[in-house]
């Protein structure tokens, strides 16, 4: 399956993903991903990607582009991709539409994985994590079996920053402004699949009914 997951922060993308992959191979690829990996494997484009990392600049979409088409190449991604945070703007989705034109790859769906807010917030401000192996607690739904201690390593267990109720309403503010509107670009575009995610499972279960996996 070739799917793009849209959804604000805390909407689950990265558990529905690794249930998605568990299915038929296709591989969970975020922009970090690919940036880190460029400029790991030391590529050109790696490396000019590296000069505006070091300088604490924004990556230039061609440059994210130009990673990705190679990203999308690799023999891994023949099976099937998940994009996961990306595209995050219209001029993204724009230019992804015509790389994919391009490599002669074919969208089955964006998926945008449709929370409400309350939900999200909820969701993580009551999450928890390991200050050391970075394993993740929910106090209401798995909290650790002593609060503040890690079960598996007995690292601290702490609410991270970008969590607090603040925090997170900023970063829902900033996703409706930027990305939200993603959702009604690939409307038009006729590859939206709108999922009430409440449930990973009922995600997944529409998603394989919809591209027959």
């Amino acid at each position: 399956m070739q799917l793009i997951l849209l959804g604000a922060p805390g909407a689950g993308k990265g558990t529905v993903a690794k249930q998605l992959t568990a299915i038929d191979g296709s591989v969970q690829i975020s922009t970090g991903d690919i940036l880190r990996a460029a400029v790991k494997g030391g590529t050109e484009l790696g490396k000019q990607a590296k000069a505006y990392m070091d300088a604490g600049d924004l990556v230039p979409d061609e440059l994210i582009m130009g990673i990705m088409k190679e990203r999308l190449r690799e023999p891994d991604a023949q099976a099937g991709f998940l994009l996961d945070g990306f595209p995050r703007t219209i001029p993204q989705a724009e230019q992804l539409r015509e790389l994919l034109k391009d490599i002669d790859v074919e969208l089955d769906a964006a998926v945008n994985l449709d929370v409400p807010r309350d939900v999200i917030l909820d969701r993580l401000t009551t999450r928890r994590t390991c200050v050391d192996c970075g394993a993740i607690y929910n106090i209401k739904s798995m909290p650790p079996k002593v609060e503040g201690v890690c079960d598996k390593c007995g690292g601290k267990v702490v609410q991270r920053d970008d969590e607090t109720e603040e925090a997170i309403s900023n970063r829902l503010d900033v996703y409706n402004e930027k990305t939200a509107p993603l959702v009604d670009f690939y409307r038009k575009e006729g590859l939206l699949l709108d999922v009430p995610a409440t449930s990973s499972e009922v995600v997944v279960k529409t998603i394989k009914e919809h591209v027959g996996a």
